[in-house]
C-alpha cells in the first residue's frame, strides 16, 4: 500500500502542484497513520482498514491534546487519499468516505489599524543605504498587496509592469494574477532595483529581493523584517508577514471594497476564505457600539 501513497504524492504534485510543504505534510499524514494501523491490526497494511479504526485513530489524536485544526487536516488527507486510491482501482470500499468532519473554531486574523500603519510607513523620507530600502520595499509590498510571503520570495524583475503600476504575483498550484499597486510604491521597487543592482553590479536577475549579500531572500529574512517593523507599533504577539495580508484585506473592505474584488486580490479559490474578514469588521462595529450607546454594556452581542 506504500507504493500507492507514493503514486498519490506523485499525482498532487504533478496533477494537483501542491507544494513541496504540502505534499510532506499528506507524507507524514500517511505515515503517522500506517504505523497507528500496523499497531492496531488490519493486517498491518492500509489497504485492510476499517472506518471504525479511523475514527479510533481520530479519537486517540484528540485524545493527546492534538489541536482540533491539526486533526482536521489528517483526515482531509484520509479522505483525499483513499478516494484516489479507489478511482484508481486499488480498493473496493472506500473506509473514509463517512467520516465525520472536525469542527475547527476559525479565529478571527489579527491586523494592524490605520493609524499603526501611517505610523510604521508614513514618513515620506526614504532611508539610506541597501538593506533600509529593501527592508521598507518589503513592507511597503506586503501591505500594499497583501501577497503571500512565498509569492513575495518568488517575485522576479519581469514581474513588475511599472508604466501600468501592477505586479504578476504567481500564488498557489501555480496560479497568476495580477495586483494593482500604487505609482509610488512602483517608484519605490524601481528606485530598489537601481540600488540593488549597483550595489552589487548586476543588470537583471530573477530574483527582486535580495539578502545584503546579494543572495535570494528567504522566508526566515522576511520573517525578521517585518517582526521588527512591527514590534515598533505594535505589542500584539502575533507579527508576522500574514498579518500584513490581513491588514491589507481589512482596511480595503473598512474602506468600501467589494468582498469579490478582495477575493480576486488576494488569490482565494472561494469567497468563504475571504468572508472571515466581514467579522473582524462586525467585531470592530461591536466594539465602537459597546463604547459608545449609554445601553450597550447591559447587552450582549
Amino acid at each position: 500500500m506504500m507504493d500507492a501513497v507514493d503514486l498519490f504524492l506523485r499525482f498532487l504534485q504533478t496533477e494537483k502542484r501542491y507544494s513541496h510543504h504540502t505534499l510532506l505534510a499528506y507524507k507524514t499524514d500517511l505515515i503517522q497513520f500506517s504505523r497507528y494501523v500496523q499497531d492496531n491490526g488490519a493486517n498491518g497494511s492500509l489497504s485492510n482498514c476499517t472506518t471504525r479504526q479511523i475514527r479510533s485513530w481520530v479519537i486517540s489524536l484528540l485524545d493527546e491534546g492534538m489541536a482540533a485544526k491539526s486533526v482536521s487536516r489528517k483526515t482531509t488527507t484520509l479522505r483525499r487519499f483513499y478516494r484516489f486510491c479507489q478511482q484508481e482501482g486499488l480498493i473496493e470500499k472506500n473506509p473514509a468516505e463517512f467520516l465525520p468532519s472536525i469542527k475547527v473554531p476559525r479565529p478571527l486574523p489579527v491586523f494592524m489599524e490605520e493609524s499603526q500603519m501611517e505610523k510604521l510607513l508614513g514618513d515620506k523620507n526614504l532611508p539610506d543605504g541597501f538593506t533600509e530600502i529593501r527592508n521598507l520595499m518589503v513592507l511597503e509590498l506586503l501591505y500594499g498587496t497583501g501577497m503571500r510571503l512565498s509569492e513575495l520570495t518568488g517575485l522576479r524583475d519581469f514581474d513588475i509592469d511599472y508604466s501600468r503600476s501592477q505586479i504578476k504575483v504567481t500564488g498557489k498550484r501555480q496560479k497568476e494574477r495580477i495586483i494593482p499597486v500604487t505609482p509610488e510604491l512602483a517608484g519605490l521597487i524601481e528606485y530598489y532595483v537601481t540600488l540593488r543592482n549597483r550595489t552589487f553590479g548586476i543588470v537583471d536577475l530573477d530574483t527582486l529581493i535580495l539578502t545584503d549579500k546579494g543572495q535570494p531572500a528567504y522566508a526566515k529574512l522576511v520573517y525578521r523584517i517585518v517582526t521588527a517593523a512591527l514590534g515598533a507599533v505594535s505589542s500584539s504577539g502575533k507579527r508576522s508577514p500574514h498579518v500584513l495580508r490581513h491588514t491589507y484585506a481589512t482596511h480595503l473592505l473598512n474602506r468600501g471594497a467589494e468582498l469579490n474584488a478582495i477575493k480576486e486580490l488576494l488569490g482565494h479559490a472561494s469567497l468563504s476564505a475571504t468572508q472571515v474578514y466581514t467579522h473582524t469588521g462586525f467585531e470592530k462595529l461591536k466594539q465602537v457600539y459597546q463604547k459608545a450607546h449609554p445601553r450597550a454594556r447591559s447587552l450582549k452581542l
